[in-house]
This record gives structure tokens, C-alpha cells and sequence, in this order.
């Protein structure tokens, strides 16, 4: 399938009931939170990896073995030196000259990696690790067509420090405890909104096409379905809103003007924070606290969803579509 040619904004809701949806480290892995405005932060590196092991567990059939593959890189327990070895083999390897295209080994070497592995493909990755072809390279560093930002709570959080119990012991010194004692960190109830952006300018550099987004955004839909523990409580994605650039001569037929509706649909036509802020979620009044995405208003002023009396839907910029890939508004449940 060709490159993908237009630019993508988009909007990601997503909410955690009695679970921890991205942990601390230094913070004896509390829920992450920003200490000005007590709002949840679930970091774009927690939402990636979430990504990646939904890839991994139902990827896509590969056309050919010069076709993108779906393989995965940073992943649990893989080493990043190892990994590429086959692909400077592959650059260094004068058979392959014709299937692999670049100016110099490390050149080849990356789009070896972008053609292989989804997650350097989709996200980048810095890769001048190792073997000297990659060390130092520019192309050691691959910036991906897909990035997302953090994930923030609409409202401000209350974490809460749960004890545990458990009636076994770890260790045979302590067989004469009758239990072991614990404890685990949940967010009662929390919406996140998500922000990302897909470039086609760096889509042309990793060679993402059009399939990959169709899978980014099935992997994002169903990134929490196969990710359940004990600790994340229950995840669940609420919306996801598309903002696709096709330019506002998408259906001429004139040489000149499909020539011009590329280069806008490449660009964008409209600034992304202007296409977000017409997706607008509010606590319903009376309600103090969030217990449910039911107490939660989402309007949305492009489509006219959930807006109330005196409120008008609004026109898209010329040369946007919306794309409403997982929407579920509370007001039409």
C-alpha cells in the first residue's frame, strides 16, 4: 500500500475505574499526577507500549519479505544491539543493494529497521547503538511519523493507598507468620485525554503507510482489552476522534488543483489545537466528583453530539474530515 499522504489529528478519551493506569517509579509507584493542578498524567511512553503489545499479539499477514513487517523491538527483555545485527548484515551485504535503498550502510540499515520492526516504523527510535555503521550516524535516529502526547485527567484525582493481605508466606523464614501483608495504589475514577499527531512528511521516511494507520488505530481501540491486571483496575477507551487533512480540492479533477490539494493535505489545513477544541468534556453540573463516564457532558461542535439548547454545531475548517474511530458519548448511551 502506498505512503500515507494526508496528516492526521487526533483525540484519544480513555478511562480508569479502581486501577492504577501508569505507576510512579519514584514514587513508590503511585499514580502518576502533576502536583500544580492534582491531575492524573498517564506518560505517551505507557499508551506506546500498549501499542506495541496489542501489535504483537494479532499482527497483520506480511505480503512478501521485502513487504512491511509487524516484528517488534523494544519489547520485554530485548536487546537493542542484537536486534539490529541482521539489519547492517543486510546494508553490508552487496545482494541486497537492489532491495534496499540508501545512500550509505547506515542509511540502508534504517530502512531495514522501518521495514521490519512496526514501533520504529510508527514511533522512531534512537538506534546509533553498537556496531559502528549505526554509532554516531544520523540516521541512527529515527523520528516517527506517530506521536502522541501525555495523557491528562479532566478533572483532579484522588489516589488511594490500599493494604492488602495474602495468607501465604514468601519465604521459608517467615513460614511461622500466618500472612504477608501489602499494599497497591488505585485511581477510584479517572478520565484522560490524549493527544497525537501523525505526520506524512516523516511518513515518507520510515516507509508508514496507510495499513500501518489503519492498525495504529485498531490498536489503539483495543489496546486495554488485552492488557487487563489486577492492578489497572478496569481501562476502557471512550472515543477517539480523527482529524484527517484531504485538502480542500480532494475531488477536482484538475492537474493543477490535485497538485495543490497534495501539498495542503501533506501540511494540514487547519492548526490541530483549533480541530481539539471542539471536542469539549465537562463534569455535569451538580456533580463534585466523577464516579462514571456517565456524569461526564462530551460535546462534540463538529457533529453536533451532546450539545445543549442555544448551542449550534460548528462548520469544519475546509479540508478536514472527522473520523470518529471509537466514539461513545455519554448522552447517547
Amino acid at each position: 500500500m502506498s505512503i500515507l499522504a494526508n496528516r492526521h489529528d487526533f483525540l484519544l478519551l480513555f478511562e480508569v475505574t479502581n486501577g492504577n493506569p501508569n505507576g510512579d517509579p519514584d514514587a513508590g509507584n503511585m499514580p502518576r499526577i502533576d502536583p500544580n493542578t492534582n491531575r492524573g498524567i498517564v506518560t505517551d511512553v505507557c499508551l506506546k507500549r500498549k501499542i506495541r503489545n496489542f501489535v504483537e499479539l494479532f499482527p497483520p499477514e506480511r505480503e512478501s519479505n521485502v513487504a512491511n513487517g509487524f516484528n517488534i523491538l523494544i519489547k520485554q527483555g530485548a536487546v537493542i544491539e542484537t536486534e539490529q545485527k541482521p539489519a547492517i548484515a543486510a546494508a553490508k551485504d552487496k545482494a541486497n543493494e537492489a532491495k534496499l535503498e540508501g545512500s550509505s550502510e547506515a542509511e540502508k540499515a534504517k530502512n531495514w529497521l522501518c521495514r521490519e520492526f512496526y514501533d520504529i516504523r510508527t514511533f522512531g527510535g534512537v538506534l546509533g547503538v553498537g556496531d559502528e555503521v549505526m554509532k554516531g550516524s544520523a540516521f541512527g535516529q529515527v523520528r516517527g511519523p506517530v506521536q502522541l502526547s501525555f495523557g491528562q485527567s479532566v478533572d483532579p484525582i484522588t489516589p488511594l493507598e490500599i493494604t492488602i493481605t495474602r495468607c501465604a508466606v514468601t519465604a521459608e523464614k517467615h513460614k511461622d507468620k500466618e500472612r504477608t501483608m501489602g499494599n497497591k495504589h488505585i485511581v477510584p475514577y479517572a478520565l484522560y485525554v490524549a493527544k497525537g499527531y501523525v505526520s506524512p512528511a516523516f511518513a515518507e521516511r520510515t516507509g508508514f503507510t496507510q495499513a500501518d494507520l489503519n492498525l495504529f488505530f485498531r490498536a489503539l481501540s483495543n489496546m486495554f482489552e488485552h492488557d487487563r491486571s489486577a492492578a489497572r483496575g478496569e481501562m476502557v477507551v471512550r472515543g477517539i476522534y480523527d482529524f484527517e487533512h484531504i485538502g480542500t480540492h480532494a475531488d477536482s479533477t484538475d492537474a493543477k488543483q490535485q497538485a495543490q490539494n497534495l501539498r495542503e493535505a501533506r501540511l494540514g489545513c487547519a492548526h490541530a489545537h483549533k480541530l481539539f477544541e471542539g471536542i469539549r468534556i465537562k463534569l455535569k453540573p451538580g456533580k463534585e466528583f466523577p464516579e462514571s463516564f456517565a456524569d461526564y457532558t462530551v460535546k462534540n461542535f463538529w457533529t453536533g453530539a451532546g450539545l445543549e439548547d442555544g448551542e449550534e454545531k460548528q462548520d469544519l475548517p475546509a479540508g478536514i474530515t472527522l473520523h470518529l474511530r471509537h466514539e461513545q458519548c455519554p448522552n447517547e448511551a
